[in-house]
């Protein structure tokens, strides 16, 4: 046998050798679940026809992780500042590290549209989408959450597209 045939043939031994006893390979994966927590939003835009919405409000999350999948049950309440909104959306999550994923999410607002002050996600119903990116804090429960909505057709009069941003703490359980 040549040297070369032998050196492939050491080669080809050594990595099925190699595969068969090395572990396979980590894949990253959320290191935590569900949580509630509680933060802030603003509203960027408001009804392009009465000038109304947007500001701050307040935010109640919670995210419930279905452990098998990389799919997340998430609401947020928006709360003071204007209307009460509720937004349920269902998110697919992609882990960036052991403590940090982004997820995008769809789902619907759902406003009260009691008063004359629109919510962050404006004053009417409508279908949403939710960018965002949760941080587990090492050695703790506690988790930062960030994301935007975008609630389209959003507005009564207006008609335009909603867009707040919200951020926040939360405790994971």
């Amino acid at each position: 046998m040549g040297h070369t045939a032998g050196a492939a043939l050491l080669a080809a031994a050594a990595t099925v050798t190699g595969a068969a006893i090395a572990p396979e390979a980590a894949q990253a994966q959320v290191a935590y679940g569900s949580y509630v927590g509680v933060g802030a939003g603003v509203g960027l835009t408001s009804d392009a026809a009465t000038g109304q919405g947007g500001g701050v409000q307040g935010v109640i999350s919670g995210r419930y992780r279905l452990l098998r999948y990389p799919v997340s049950l998430r609401a947020q309440a928006f709360l003071f500042g204007g209307d009460f909104a509720f937004v349920p959306t269902v998110s697919y999550d992609v882990p960036l590290s052991w403590n940090t994923d982004v997820y995008l999410g769809a789902g619907a607002s759902f406003v009260s549209g009691g008063n004359d002050n629109p919510s962050n996600v404006g004053d009417k119903t409508s279908f949403v989408l939710q960018p965002g990116i949760d941080y587990l804090f090492p050695n703790s429960n506690l988790v930062a959450f960030g994301n935007a909505i975008f609630a389209f057709d959003a507005y009564r009069q207006g008609g335009n597209m909603a867009i707040s941003v919200q951020g926040g703490v939360g405790l994971q359980f």
